[in-house]
């Protein structure tokens, strides 16, 4: 029987110039589990019900040009959390690349504004992940 593995309709999958060291990454800074994984480099992650999928940069590889740091030029990847506060300090404790220090900030959307706590952080290969935990509504 095979397992049941959730999938969500959108899944980015990030290339990684060192499998390894982004495997590391996503596991033991961010916390992302490793739901599957192939021998050639390749990872299905999930957090929270987020997915993630790392696959190590090779000649057979999807690309639509040459690919050089930071990747993911122009996107930043929105990743809900509930656990925003223990997420940034295991980042901050890491040393990782903080591109935005966590800070409160409100969004409009129609008629009412979305608050939320969040933070960026680059990646090892430069992706921006931005992390977002919901405060609440207030009118505009």
């Amino acid at each position: 029987m095979a397992e049941n593995f959730v999938s969500n309709l959108l899944i980015p999958e990030l290339l990684c110039a060192d499998f390894n060291k982004s495997l590391n990454f996503y596991t033991e800074i961010l916390g992302f589990e490793i739901r599957y994984d192939r021998e050639e480099g390749f990872a299905m992650l999930e957090r929270e019900g987020v997915q993630i999928m790392l696959d190590q940069n090779r000649s057979d590889n999807w690309v639509s040009g040459p690919l050089e740091y930071p990747y993911g030029r122009g996107i930043n990847l929105q990743i809900k959390t509930t656990s925003i506060i223990d997420l940034y300090e295991s980042v901050k404790k890491a040393n990782a690349r903080i591109y935005l220090p966590l800070k409160e900030e409100w969004y409009q959307a129609n008629e009412i504004m979305l608050g939320c706590l969040q933070f960026i952080v680059f990646d090892i290969d430069g992706y921006m992940l931005r992390f977002s935990q919901d405060i609440g509504t207030k009118p505009v």
